[in-house]
């Protein structure tokens, strides 16, 4: 396996998958086990776009039961237990709180009811079913939280994926090695049409190579993106139907806090009734996030003062002992969901579900595009989508996905494995966590690369466990080609205090010994990567007229 992207072969492809995205990453690894010849296309890199800039839940929807759509939450509930068998390195239980305040509009037997309605709809969960807590059992599991018109809480289960990256980078493996083609840094110019029919895709690399791929069948994952590489082509005057209305979505990012809960914090907002989230994230709290039309370049989004405004006011409404301010956030993160196009609805409104669109009706065969969809139920919308290829190509065979765990969990007892990986790594205890937490089963892989070489054992970051041979790993193994891949999608350190910057000059060193970074491209790489963290700055606060 190889980071560099692939030649494409002579032959057309099956499919092409443009967009590595959740999404699009669960299509290309369903489609290439069913053994279909695919190649997966990205501008940028794994998991770029939307898919790390979510709350990083894998839950069942308990909202969409408001709006009547049971068939989601279903859906939805499904797939989380699904994730917690086939991942469980990833994905792991995690318990919520909703607190019942006389406040609220939503009032506590409504929420009874759809912690019931829930349960019913998750019958085949390993994880306990909900409690109603009262206020004095409420306080004692979350002492921070607001007494005044509390009258206590459901506690309920779902799933949270911290490192929704790697979940990512997961399912690229496991497509490379069922034989899809992984081409990252490399942008679609242009959809290639003959006799009236989509027939492939034309690219073009950073640094000027253009390709042409042809496949039978073209699949459009790209998200936030789907319009724009739909009328890629267009004038402007024959625009393709607008299929995406993007509504951005911001997160805070703080250090624990006087009274912080242990568990996830589900709060209905006093200012407008939405439902806020405090959530435990490594090692810190995810406080978010907001839900608004976005209509620029998707890759554009970034927090702004008055979504910081109202996720500060309600954290501290919520638990008036953290006293929040703007000092007290790291970072921060916004990310634009490939919502349906639905003019005149409110974005809190509009439907989660994803839609496979077949462009045959809108005189493109050839084409699909998908609409819609959540991280929760990638792996569900991934087999609705090769299901529709299989068929316009005539051939059977139905989804392994279902069954077959990702790369880091390949193992019979993953407890096992982790207990004598515990007791008998050559690494530190803490570095020896980390690397499980990661990489899973994987963690191996990192061990025997630092093996085969000694010097890359080294922690390369004084302020982190990390180890230079992840750096190598997620370079030979895991598709990273630049410096911001690997920190910001592979090792994750772009979320540690102080970004990895610590470190940063020896990862490019170590990095550019196997890439060939001279030290020009060293300082590039370097000063790309202060450019990404730009996705994370807390925007200064507007000042007095």
């Amino acid at each position: 396996m190889t980071a560099a992207p692939a030649q494409a072969p002579p032959a057309p492809f099956d499919v092409i998958v443009i967009g590595a995205g959740i999404n699009g990453l669960g299509i290309a690894r369903d489609a290439a086990e069913r053994g279909l010849h695919v190649a997966l296309v990205e501008q940028e890199d794994l998991c770029f776009g939307v898919s790390a800039w979510s709350g990083r839940l894998v839950h069942g929807g308990l909202r969409y039961l408001e709006h009547g759509d049971v068939p989601l939450v279903r859906e939805s509930l499904k797939e989380r237990e699904r994730l917690f068998r086939l991942a469980p390195h990833l994905v792991k239980p995690v318990r919520l709180i909703m607190p019942f305040y006389s406040r609220n509009k939503r009032p506590s037997w409504l929420i009874r009811l759809g912690m019931l309605a829930y349960d019913v709809l998750s019958f085949d969960k390993s994880v306990a079913w909900h409690r109603i807590l009262s206020a004095s059992a409420v306080r004692e599991r979350f002492t921070g939280m607001s007494a005044a018109g509390l009258s206590g809480a459901a506690l309920f289960t779902d799933g949270q994926v911290e490192y929704a990256e790697r979940l990512c980078v997961e399912l690229a493996i496991a497509a490379a090695g069922a034989g899809a083609v992984i081409r990252t840094h490399e942008c679609v110019t242009g959809l290639v049409s003959e006799h009236g029919r989509v027939v492939g895709v034309r690219t073009q690399t950073r640094d000027g190579r253009e390709a042409e791929l042809r496949a039978s069948v073209v699949i459009n994952a790209a998200g936030p993106w789907v319009d724009r590489v739909n009328d890629v082509e267009g004038d402007g005057t024959e625009a393709a139907p607008r299929l995406i209305g993007g509504s951005k979505g911001s997160h805070i990012i703080v250090d624990a806090f006087p009274g912080a809960p242990t568990d996830v914090v589900y709060y209905e907002s006093q200012t407008d009734q939405r439902l806020v989230l405090v959530i435990p994230w490594m090692g810190r709290y995810l406080i978010g996030c907001t839900d608004r039309l976005f209509d620029q370049e998707p890759d554009a989004a970034r927090a702004e003062v008055d979504e910081i405004d109202y996720l500060l006011t309600e954290a501290n409404t919520l638990m008036p002992e953290a006293k929040l301010t703007r000092d007290d956030i790291l970072f921060t993160y916004s990310g634009v969901r490939p919502l349906p196009y639905v003019p005149g609805v409110p974005e809190w409104k509009i439907p989660r579900s994803h839609i496979v669109v077949d462009h045959a009706k809108r005189g493109q065969p050839g084409l699909l595009s998908i609409v819609g969809g959540k991280l929760t139920t990638y792996r569900q919308l991934a087999e609705d989508a090769v299901d529709d290829v299989m068929k316009l190509l005539g051939r059977r065979g139905g989804t392994v996905s279902k069954e077959v765990p990702l790369p880091g969990a390949r193992v019979a007892d993953l407890g096992a494995f982790r207990a004598a990986f515990l007791r008998d790594a050559s690494v530190d205890a803490d570095t020896a966590e980390r690397l499980l937490d990661l990489y899973g089963v994987r963690a191996e892989r990192v061990l025997e690369i630092a093996r085969r070489e000694p010097a890359l054992a080294e922690r390369f970051d004084p302020e982190s466990p990390a180890i230079a041979a992840e750096l190598v790993l997620a370079v030979e193994e895991e598709f990273a080609t630049t410096l911001a891949d690997v920190f910001a999608r592979r090792i994750l350190l772009a979320f540690e205090p102080g970004h990895g910057r610590g470190g940063v000059e020896r990862a490019a060193e170590i990095l550019g010994e196997r890439l060939g970074w001279d030290a020009a491209e060293r300082s590039a790489q370097i000063a790309d990567y202060e450019r990404w963290l730009d996705h994370l700055r807390v925007p200064a606060a507007a000042t007095a007229p």
